[in-house]
């Protein structure tokens, strides 16, 4: 038993340290990232949504000074994510309409060449996932909203599924997920996030049948973290240290998927804090293809939780927190209630 400890000691060093061959950055590294944008509505009442608070006259007075203010806020934190300002993929939730991404990308991040990948959701609130990715890298093959249908048959947000390609025929799958809450409490809800997990599942099934080995990225804020059950025994997520440890044994399964956050979690650290207790809500998780030496490859140790010093709340009682838009109904002009999470690829050929 000490053995085996000792072993994944040392692999958890290598990974962190990034002290393995052919591991390091590269002026054509990839930043792949993901962001809740919290509450990123347009300041328009729209029918048949739960969205009137976010209105000049609704609880939070929100005008288009401050949608503006917004927005300036979540792009200068975004320009900082990449190696050229900004990420090569962004996956995002909690955005009412498109419109706002494109407002985003268009008057607030003019240096990238970004596209956009969106669909509308279900959701009672009127809160979508989205994607951009830069179009200089990347080709948009297709765009699918995946339902999710719950036990009790609430509507909740799509998992956006976006297949990407590369100028060198290299395709990407991304699924941008933004899973049910915890309202009522984490064990009442844990179905819900189940379910969602399941159909994510079946997706990734499907693709595994039709395409050997192929690049998946799973990206999102999923409301249950990496020792959840929706990880461990639905989604069957496994820690990256698994990988490294198969390496050594040349038994790694084709199939499996890795959550690069895993090691993050269970060292207490988060993305969201709640009565005193950090959660690693957001999360990256991606295909076996995707941690090997060719075509996309995960850069070890590169994972992290991207919390530039201004998006951090420096004083009173929640210290060390996201500073977000609201507290309350008490407008703080920040940014998000969740720090994002980003992870570097290089690609090998």
């Amino acid at each position: 038993m000490k053995i085996k400890i000792t072993i994944v000691l040392i692999l958890i060093t290598f990974f962190n340290t990034g002290n393995i061959k052919a591991q390091e950055v590269r002026k054509d590294t990839l930043t792949f990232a993901f962001w809740n944008m919290e509450n990123l509505f347009d300041t328009i009442d729209d029918p048949g949504k739960n969205d009137g608070e976010f209105t000049p006259i609704g609880r939070k007075k929100w005008t288009k000074e401050r949608l503006r203010h917004k927005l300036s806020n979540m792009s200068k934190a975004i320009k900082m994510m990449g190696n050229s300002g900004g990420p090569d993929l962004l996956g995002m939730c909690e955005v009412e309409h498109q419109t706002l991404v494109n407002e985003l990308i268009t008057n607030y991040i003019k240096n990238k060449n970004y596209g956009i990948a969106y669909k509308e959701s279900p959701d009672k609130r009127g809160i979508d996932n989205g994607l951009i990715y830069d179009k200089d890298k990347f080709i948009l093959l297709s765009v699918e909203a995946l339902h999710v249908e719950l036990p009790a048959h609430y509507p909740t947000r799509d998992i956006l599924k976006v297949v990407l390609k590369t100028n060198k025929d290299d395709t990407l799958y991304v699924f941008v997920n933004h899973w049910p809450s915890r309202r009522g409490g984490q064990e009442k809800s844990e179905k819900n996030r189940s379910q969602a997990a399941t159909t994510l599942k079946r997706n990734i099934e499907k693709i595994n049948s039709e395409k050997q080995n192929p690049n998946i990225l799973i990206i999102g804020d999923f409301n249950d973290t990496p020792t959840n059950k929706s990880f461990t025994d639905v989604l069957k997520a496994k820690p990256l240290v698994n990988f490294l440890m198969k390496i050594k044994k040349r038994t790694e399964q084709i199939k499996n998927i890795y959550n690069l956050a895993y090691e993050t979690a269970v060292n207490r650290k988060g993305t969201m804090k709640y009565r005193k207790v950090w959660y690693m809500l957001d999360q990256i998780i991606v295909s076996t293809a995707m941690l090997r030496e060719k075509g996309f490859t995960y850069l070890l140790g590169s994972f992290k939780i991207f919390k530039p010093n201004f998006i951090i709340e420096k004083t009173g009682r929640y210290k060390g927190s996201p500073l977000p838009t609201y507290g309350g109904n008490k407008y703080l002009g920040g940014y998000s209630d969740h720090f994002p999470v980003l992870a570097k690829f290089i690609i090998n050929y």
